[in-house]
């Protein structure tokens, strides 16, 4: 029994100009030809032509086909190979459409990083750009841990006074909240042991994590937010002797901006 190109496409539910490609890519063996000058298609182009049609229905790439063996040969260890990807993109997917039920959830941010858009509404816009730059700079297992600090310390008023400093805020604004923030700040420190050491959950060289972890606070918070932030880091931390040279400094320069 022979066949010719259009004969066997139809006997396998495809199309010539597939099959035709399938030569061209080599995945079906060319076959001997008539004196005339037509193929001739044997049963074995029909066994192999379906196996390439089947798998590619199940969604297997053509360039991983020819790694599946021909039909009249054991596939078995390439096909439990291309099952464990598949389940591998299962869970993948199975992940994704979680986060995603999150983000409409909440209706937060699809750029922010998996887990932080439940506490979306406990972040300023500020903090969000900062959370998606640390992603790309501190590992996973920091990431979980700054994600849980978000979770135990909700969003306050004095939190959203913070956020609304004006950057020629007046000096005793600024100290009374580098005062008021200072316990979160400690709690935060106790919570996130990473955030006194970034270098240490670093993705990346320690020292150029914490450059751009530098350059990413100074571009994100004005300066009258900036001095509140390290007011209230010396003060969680216990540092008074740099906090008087802080405000020496201030003092000096006769400037409450």
């Amino acid at each position: 029994m022979a066949w010719s190109t259009s004969q066997l496409a139809e006997l396998a539910g495809t199309t010539v100009k597939a099959v035709r490609h399938y030569h061209k890519v080599g995945l079906l063996e060319e076959p001997e030809r008539r004196s005339n000058g037509y193929k001739q298609y044997q049963v074995s182009h029909l066994l192999r032509l379906l196996q390439i049609s089947r798998l590619a229905e199940l969604g297997v790439p053509l360039a991983e086909i020819a790694s599946l063996g021909r039909a009249d040969k054991d596939p078995d260890e390439a096909l439990r190979v291309l099952d464990a990807e598949l389940e591998a993109t299962v869970s993948r997917l199975q992940r994704i459409r979680g986060e995603l039920a999150l983000i409409l959830r909440h209706r937060s941010p699809a750029e922010l990083p998996a887990g932080f858009g439940e506490v979306a509404d406990e972040l300023s816009e500020a903090d969000r750009s900062l959370v998606m730059i640390y992603a790309r700079v501190f590992d996973d297992h920091a990431m979980n841990e700054l994600l849980q600090a978000v979770k135990n310390e909700p969003r306050t008023e004095l939190d959203r006074e913070f956020e609304a400093l004006a950057p020629d805020a007046e000096r005793g604004i600024r100290r009374r909240l580098g005062e008021l923030l200072a316990p979160s700040v400690a709690r935060q420190l106790e919570q996130t042991e990473w955030l006194r050491d970034p270098g240490s959950v670093a993705l990346r060289n320690s020292a150029e994590a914490g450059e751009i972890m530098v350059a990413a606070v100074r571009d994100l918070y004005n300066p009258a937010q900036l001095e509140v932030m390290y007011r209230a880091h010396l003060i969680g931390t216990g540092d008074v002797e740099t906090l008087t040279r802080l405000e020496a400094t201030l003092d000096e320069s006769g400037s409450d901006g």
